[in-house]
């Protein structure tokens, strides 16, 4: 079994649920821990079933439901060294840390995970690779552009969480951010565009690559449509792949790889 469920994903809240031979995880918790509950439920999983929890980087649509969630059940948090220092502040005292080196592969049973680097205005922000069994899964938000690391990690994975976080013409037409938070998503720590993120997997298209959510839309700056024609001219000639936008707001189709 490899599954993978997008609880939610959006500027409001990121969550992911992986659940695989070796072990049930969350990549991230970006919502309340009444809602990661309610999410999880849905799915058919208690929290006392979550082996651990995975943080990309510190930021609180990534990790807003940690620290109710820490009072509540001794779930493992795993994240590097620098963003659990940002975290224990947040957090208190907690004794389910589990601190990784990024770049390092660590094992939860049979599943492999495998943290890489990503350029993002965070402590020390990452994506990560999950395999089991030659089925694999890349997770991938929250970066202001592709650097070769991104690609070599994420190359030949059969399924993909990618960022497709703006368009850049609603980006620029938007009255409610000032210049200076434009300039910031859009900058090389910021975010995605939609013409970015279809620029990168256009790089990584390969004949086994299988599914492909789109997430961390902004809800001001983006529309599922700008975003899916985007990516759908890139994959046209693979009908094989199947598509879709992840939404902060419902569950999206579970993977089964």
């Amino acid at each position: 079994m490899f599954e993978i469920t997008i609880l939610a994903s959006g500027s409001s809240g990121n969550a992911t649920l992986v659940r695989s031979e070796g072990a049930t995880l969350l990549v991230d918790a970006g919502l309340s821990a009444k809602q990661l509950r309610e999410r999880l439920a849905l799915c058919g999983v208690t929290p006392e079933e979550i082996s651990g929890v995975l943080v990309t980087h510190e930021h609180g649509d990534h990790v807003k439901g940690l620290p109710q969630w820490c009072k509540q059940y001794s779930t493992p948090i795993y994240c590097n060294r620098h963003t659990a220092a940002i975290l224990r502040s947040k957090i208190g005292d907690y004794h389910g840390w589990k601190i990784f080196e990024t770049g390092a592969e660590f094992f939860l049973g049979s599943l492999s995970i495998k943290s890489f680097s990503i350029p993002h205005d965070a402590v020390d922000p990452v994506g990560f690779v999950l395999r089991e069994h030659q089925r694999s899964f890349g997770f991938l938000t929250d970066l202001g552009h592709a650097t070769t690391l991104v690609l070599e990690s994420l190359r030949n994975v059969q399924s993909l969480l990618i960022e497709a976080n703006y368009d850049e013409e609603l980006l620029q037409k938007d009255t409610k951010r000032p210049w200076a938070i434009k300039q910031r998503i859009s900058s090389r720590h910021g975010h995605l565009s939609n013409n970015a993120a279809a620029e990168l997997l256009e790089k990584l298209l390969h004949p086994e690559l299988s599914h492909v959510a789109l997430g961390h839309l902004s809800a001001d700056c983006n529309r599922a449509e700008l975003a899916l024609y985007a990516i759908g001219q890139i994959i046209k000639d693979h009908p094989s792949i199947q598509y879709w936008c992840a939404t902060p707001d419902k569950i999206s189709p579970t993977i089964v790889l």
